[in-house]
């Protein structure tokens, strides 16, 4: 799914004519798979928020020139293949070394290992290393991930409408 596809939906506008922010959703490099970004942004979308949809197998490079470019109020990171701690902890480096960046919310969850469940540690360690929430595939519901994106400033920007010509 490209960037700017899938815009804010109608049903996310507030009464104001305003949107929350905007969130990049995006997987780790190694990952391809698709249905848990759509997911994700269909919650969010729910949530009041412009989604841009990464998609799959995104380099670093790109998520940090896409996030310089948009500046973003989250980025949600989602691992399905088992690799999202390792690949996390090199993707939060990269962002969190860049100025403009660097307070920027970023957030993962999903299966982080292959091994499942992540330990109390592991967590411990993607939070050290700059993550401001992890959700455990198998210790986290989207209640908890709603709940967290709901402590997010409102940005209250204006709505861009997007019209898809079929």
């Amino acid at each position: 799914m490209s960037a700017g596809l899938m815009h804010g939906a109608a049903n996310t506008v507030s009464p104001a004519g305003a949107r929350r922010g905007t969130v990049v959703v995006t997987t780790v490099a190694s990952d391809s798979h698709t249905w848990n970004l759509v997911f994700l942004q269909l919650l969010i979308e729910e949530l009041g928020y412009e989604v841009i949809n990464l998609g799959p197998c995104v380099p670093d490079q790109v998520l940090i020139d896409a996030c310089r470019e948009t500046a973003p109020d989250l980025v949600v990171i989602s691992s399905v293949n088992g690799h999202g701690h390792q690949d996390g902890l090199r993707v939060i480096d990269a962002l969190r070394a860049c100025g403009e960046l660097a307070s920027t919310p970023v957030v993962i969850g999903g299966k982080l290992g292959v091994a499942g469940h992540q330990s109390d540690a592991a967590i411990g360690e993607l939070m050290s290393a700059g993550f401001d929430a992890v959700f455990d595939d198998s210790s986290s519901t989207t209640r908890e991930f709603s709940r967290f994106v709901g402590t997010l400033s409102p940005a209250a920007r204006p709505l861009e409408r997007t019209e898809v010509v079929a």
